[in-house]
């Protein structure tokens, strides 16, 4: 066997550390407070066995709202964002966009005035860039954008705005037997392009909104395709309707930041025996975004209202949090 040089010990006893380190406190971008306690006294003892909240790990579902829940969704939601960049690159093709609502707005980069062509304007949007092509080739298009564009104001890669204090929190409860969902408004395909290597999460636990695909055999070869309608809107009370229909379990612990998760809060937390519901309030304007009621991006308001009655923990984002985003330095 080779001695270990003094650079491999240097990293060897970091690492132990490190490891160490996580064991002590595996939330360690959370500052010690009410919202960290109730955490992590809720897995211990719904984990124990003997105590009477015990849950059997077959049992331990826990989902979690994506967009202002694990990654930021600030100044528009990250999806929309691709759009309006698949947008600009279709456009050369397309002359006629230049005076064509919604696509006018969209290449003046004017984001108040594509809001308000409304839900028409965004199923255009979605019929251009999302539809009209296989599976595979959608994959190949999302897979490019999430590795290369970056955020207008951060400049960071998309992945990079990942919320490290939600990356702690996955990981410990899958330490604990946990399973953890994602269950989101976001496409479901969008976001299985990147769920696996920044959450963890496998394709088949991504739960989100989807459009209706048509299978064909092309060249006698079997594909997809994608087509411009709407199969299901996962948000509001769609939530806890594809939770039954695609997990089939009630889970026992809810993670969201806004009044589209409102339903599945309450179809989580509102059942006999140990649950737990938290919501992400974003009120740190220096390291991300400070929003709430008034907000048209995640909006929090009804649920900010229920939280206290229904027992719910609300995550004070620049009290409790020690760091923001993944990639920032501790």
């Amino acid at each position: 066997m080779r001695p270990l040089t003094l650079a491999a010990i240097v990293v060897t006893t970091f690492l132990v550390l490190v490891s160490s380190s996580r064991a002590a406190d595996p939330l360690p971008s959370w500052n010690a407070g009410a919202s960290k306690s109730a955490i992590l006294e809720f897995v211990k003892r719904t984990t124990t066995e003997g105590r009477s909240d015990f849950i059997p790990e077959k049992d331990r579902i826990a989902v979690f709202d994506n967009d202002g829940t694990l990654w930021c969704e600030q100044p528009a939601y990250f999806q929309l964002l691709f759009a309006l960049d698949r947008i600009r690159e279709l456009a050369p093709q397309h002359p006629e966009w230049k005076e064509t609502e919604p696509f006018k707005s969209v290449l003046a980069e004017d984001l108040k005035e594509v809001a308000a062509q409304g839900e028409k304007g965004i199923a255009q949007i979605v019929a251009v860039t999302h539809a009209g092509m296989t599976t595979a080739e959608f994959n190949t298009i999302v897979r490019k954008w999430i590795t290369t564009a970056r955020h207008p104001k951060t400049k960071k890669l998309y992945m990079e705005m990942t919320y490290r204090p939600m990356l702690e929190v996955l990981a410990y409860l899958r330490e604990n037997g946990y399973k953890t969902f994602i269950v989101s408004g976001g496409g479901v395909e969008f976001m299985r392009m990147f769920a696996e290597q920044t959450y963890g999460i496998p394709p088949e636990q991504v739960i989100g909104s989807s459009i209706k695909t048509k299978f064909e055999l092309r060249e006698n070869k079997p594909v997809l395709i994608r087509l411009p309608e709407i199969n299901s809107i996962d948000d509001g009370p769609g939530k806890p309707e594809n939770i039954e229909l695609h997990i089939g379990h009630r889970p026992v612990m809810a993670f969201g930041n806004s009044d589209g998760d409102l339903q599945m809060l309450q179809w989580t937390t509102l059942a006999e025996g140990p649950r737990f519901g938290l919501i992400v309030h974003h009120t740190d304007a220096e390291r991300e975004y400070a929003y709430d009621r008034s907000s048209q991006i995640g909006r929090l308001d009804k649920a900010l209202n229920e939280a206290a009655q229904r027992g719910w923990i609300v995550v004070d984002m620049k009290k409790d949090w020690s760091q923001v985003f993944s990639d920032s330095p501790q």
